[in-house]
C-alpha cells in the first residue's frame, strides 16, 4: 500500500501540517514572549524607579533646603533597602549630570555594564526636560538592557535624575524550554496521528484505484468493468461518471464495430479493388478483390511492396499528388490484354485536413473488349454489306441508263445481281442468327441422338460434291461405334457443314477433308473433329479465328462472310460444349468439338 502515491502525499501532507504548524507557533510565541517580557519589564523598572526616586525625594525634603542634596541623595540610596531595586542596575546623577552614585559592581562584567549603562544615560537620556526620554534599550551580545529614566523631584524643584537598568534574559530561557517542549509534542502527535492517517487514506484511496484500475481496463478495450459508484460523494460521482463514460463508449464502440464489419463485409464482396493508403502513403487496408484483380499484369519489380500491391507507378504517382493537393485523380490504365479504371480521392479528418487517401480500381478490360468489338463489328457489317451493294449499283445503273443493248448482257447482269442480293441475304441471315445467339432469344431443345446415323449420312450426302471439288472425304470412328450423345441433330448438322464448307474453300484440289470421331473415358464425352490438308492458319489469327467478320485478309471478299465459325461457337456454347482448333500454316487445320455422352436408358 506504502507503493501507492496518493497514500505517501497524504501523510507527506499531514506531517508537512505538523511541522508548520508548530514552526508558527513557535514564531508566535517567540514574538509573544519577547513582548511580554520586555513590557513586564518596563512596568518592574519604571514602579521601582518611581519608588526609589520617591524615597530620595522624601530623604531631600526631610533635610532641609540648606542640607548638601548630593550627600543627603547618596546617603539616602545607600540606605535604600528594596530587594527587587537592588537586583537592577541603578545610577543617580544630579541636575547636571553628574554621578552621584552607582550600583556597586563585584565583578569586571558588572563593572562593564554599569559604565556602558552610564554611556547610554549620559548620551540619550540625561535632559532638563522633563519625562524625555523616559525608556530605553541598551541591546548587547549576550542580551539587552532596558532602561528607565526616572527624575527626582522636592515639591516642583527637580533635584536629580534616576536611571534604572534591568537586564531581559528571561524570555531565552523561557523560548527554549517552550521549543524543547513544542518538538517533542509535535513528533508524539505525528507518530500518533501516521497510523489513522494511513487507514483513513487506505480506505480513501481503495475506490480511487477501482476506478484507476477501470480506466485502464477501458483504455484496453474491455467495456464490461465498472466502478463502484455506491461511495458517497465526491468519489462516488467520479465512479459514476466513468461508469457512465464507459457504458457510452461500449455503445460508441460496438456501434463503431458493427458499422466496420458491415463495410468491410461490401468492400471484401465487391469487384472493385480498394486500396486505402496513410499520410505517409503506406497502404493501410486493402480489400479482397485487389488481391486478384491485377492478375494479369507482369510484376516489373518484386522487391517493392507497393508495385506487388498495385503494379503501376502512374498510380501511385496519383496517390500522391492526392495526398499533396487533395484532388481527385481518375486515369484508365491500359496494359498487355487488360485495361483498369483508377479513381484516387482524399480522406479528411474533422479538421479537413488531409489524413490519407483511397483509391478505386476496377476491371474494365470486358468493356475495352466489347467496345472494340463493337467498333469492329460496324467496321465490318460496313465492309460486307458494301461489297454486294457496290456490284449492285455498278450493274443496276448501265441497266437503267440504257447502256445494256444486248439481251443476254441483260440476263448475266441480272444473274449477277441475283447472286448478290443472295448473298447479301445470306450475310443479313447469319447476323441476325448470331445476334439471337448471343442474346439467348433463338431456342432450341436438345435430347439423345444417333450421331452415328448422322455422319453415315452426312458422308453419303457430302462425297459426290467433295469429289466434283476433286477433295477426297471419309468418316472414320477411331473407337468404334459411338455412344448416344446429348444435343439438337439439326444445330449439330448446320456446324458440321460449316466446318465443311470452311474446310472446302481452304483446301486446294487434290487435298482430303476427313471427319473423324472418338470417345473420352476422362471427360465421357465425344470427340468430332473436321480435319483438312489445306492451307492452314497463321498462328497470329488463331486466336481470333471464332471472332465476328474475321478473316485472313488475302481470302477477305471472296470466301464467306466471316460469320460461320462465330455461329458455330455460339451453338456449342448453347449447348454447353466447346470447340477448338490446331492448325499448322501450310499443313492444314483441325476443328474439334465436343458432345456430352448419355447416361442411362435411351428409348427412341
Amino acid at each position: 500500500m506504502f507503493r501507492s502515491v496518493f497514500l505517501r502525499k497524504m501523510i507527506f501532507l499531514v506531517l508537512v501540517a505538523l511541522c508548520a504548524s508548530a514552526l508558527i507557533s513557535a514564531t508566535l510565541y517567540n514574538y509573544a514572549a519577547t513582548e511580554v517580557t520586555k513590557n513586564r519589564i518596563e512596568e518592574q523598572s519604571i514602579d521601582q524607579a518611581r519608588a526609589l526616586a520617591s524615597y530620595l525625594a522624601n530623604s531631600v525634603q526631610k533635610a532641609g533646603a540648606d542640607s548638601n542634596r548630593s550627600e543627603i541623595l547618596k546617603e539616602a540610596s545607600s540606605g535604600y533597602t528594596d530587594p527587587y531595586t537592588l537586583n537592577a542596575y541603578y545610577l543617580l546623577y544630579d541636575t547636571a549630570g553628574r554621578s552621584i552614585i552607582t550600583t556597586a559592581s563585584s565583578t569586571p562584567e558588572q563593572q562593564s555594564r554599569i559604565e556602558a549603562i552610564d554611556s547610554y544615560a549620559q548620551t540619550y537620556m540625561l535632559t532638563s526636560t522633563a519625562n524625555k526620554n523616559l525608556l530605553g534599550r541598551l541591546v548587547e551580545e549576550k542580551d539587552t538592557t532596558i532602561l528607565v529614566q526616572v527624575p527626582v523631584y522636592t515639591g516642583e524643584n527637580l533635584v536629580a535624575y534616576l536611571v534604572i537598568g534591568a537586564a531581559q534574559p528571561v524570555h531565552a530561557t523561557i523560548g527554549t524550554d517552550f521549543y524543547q517542549v513544542l518538538l517533542l509534542s509535535t513528533l508524539m502527535v505525528a507518530l500518533f496521528m501516521a497510523i489513522p492517517v494511513y487507514f483513513a487514506s487506505k480506505r480513501l484511496i481503495r475506490p480511487l484505484n477501482r476506478v484507476a484500475e477501470v480506466a485502464t481496463a477501458l483504455g484496453q478495450g474491455d467495456f464490461t468493468v465498472r466502478a463502484n459508484d455506491r461511495t458517497k460523494g465526491e468519489i462516488g460521482d467520479l465512479a459514476a461518471s466513468v461508469n457512465e463514460l464507459a457504458e457510452r463508449l461500449s455503445k460508441s464502440i460496438t456501434s463503431v464495430t458493427t458499422e466496420r464489419n458491415r463495410l468491410k463485409e461490401i468492400f471484401d464482396i465487391i469487384s472493385e479493388g480498394i486500396v486505402s493508403v496513410n499520410k505517409d502513403l503506406q497502404p493501410d487496408y486493402s480489400n479482397n478483390a485487389i488481391a486478384t484483380l491485377f492478375e494479369k499484369v507482369p510484376r516489373k519489380n518484386l522487391f517493392t511492396e507497393k508495385l506487388q500491391l498495385i503494379p503501376f507507378e502512374e498510380v501511385w504517382e496519383d496517390f500522391d499528388k492526392c495526398l499533396k493537393t487533395g484532388e481527385t485523380f481518375e486515369r484508365t490504365i491500359e496494359a498487355k490484354d487488360c485495361a483498369y479504371s483508377s479513381t484516387i480521392v482524399p480522406i479528411l479528418d474533422n479538421e479537413k485536413a488531409i489524413i490519407g487517401a483511397t483509391g478505386f480500381f476496377r476491371d474494365i478490360s470486358e468493356q475495352e473488349r466489347l467496345e472494340q468489338t463493337r467498333r469492329d463489328y460496324v467496321a465490318n457489317v460496313s465492309h460486307e454489306l458494301r461489297t454486294p451493294l457496290t456490284a449492285m449499283r455498278g450493274l443496276v445503273e448501265p441497266l437503267a441508263d440504257g447502256m445494256v443493248k444486248k439481251e443476254e448482257d441483260r440476263q448475266r447482269y441480272y444473274g449477277i445481281i441475283l447472286h448478290e442480293t443472295m448473298r447479301l441475304s445470306r450475310l443479313i441471315d447469319d447476323m441476325l442468327e448470331l445476334s439471337r445467339l448471343q442474346a439467348r432469344t433463338l431456342a432450341f431443345k436438345t435430347f439423345p441422338f444417333d450421331l452415328n446415323k448422322l455422319l453415315s449420312e452426312f458422308e453419303t450426302k457430302f462425297k459426290p460434291v467433295m469429289e466434283d471439288a476433286d477433295l477426297e472425304f471419309h468418316v472414320e470412328h477411331k473407337t468404334g461405334t459411338l455412344p448416344t450423345v446429348m444435343g439438337n441433330p439439326d444445330r449439330v448438322e448446320q456446324i458440321i457443314v460449316i466446318l465443311l464448307d470452311n474446310a472446302k474453300k481452304y483446301t486446294p484440289a487434290g487435298g482430303s477433308i476427313i471427319i473423324s470421331t472418338e470417345y473420352s473415358d476422362e471427360t465421357d464425352k465425344v470427340l468430332v473433329s473436321v480435319s483438312d490438308t489445306g492451307q492452314g492458319i497463321h498462328e497470329y489469327d488463331i486466336d481470333h479465328i471464332f471472332d465476328r467478320f474475321y478473316k485472313a485478309d488475302r481470302a477477305r471478299g471472296k470466301k464467306g462472310t466471316g460469320l460461320g465459325l462465330a455461329i458455330a461457337k455460339e451453338l456449342l456454347s448453347y449447348m454447353g460444349e466447346t470447340i477448338t482448333v490446331q492448325s499448322e500454316y501450310g499443313e492444314g487445320t483441325t476443328f474439334t468439338f465436343t458432345l456430352k455422352r448419355v447416361t442411362g436408358t435411351v428409348w427412341y
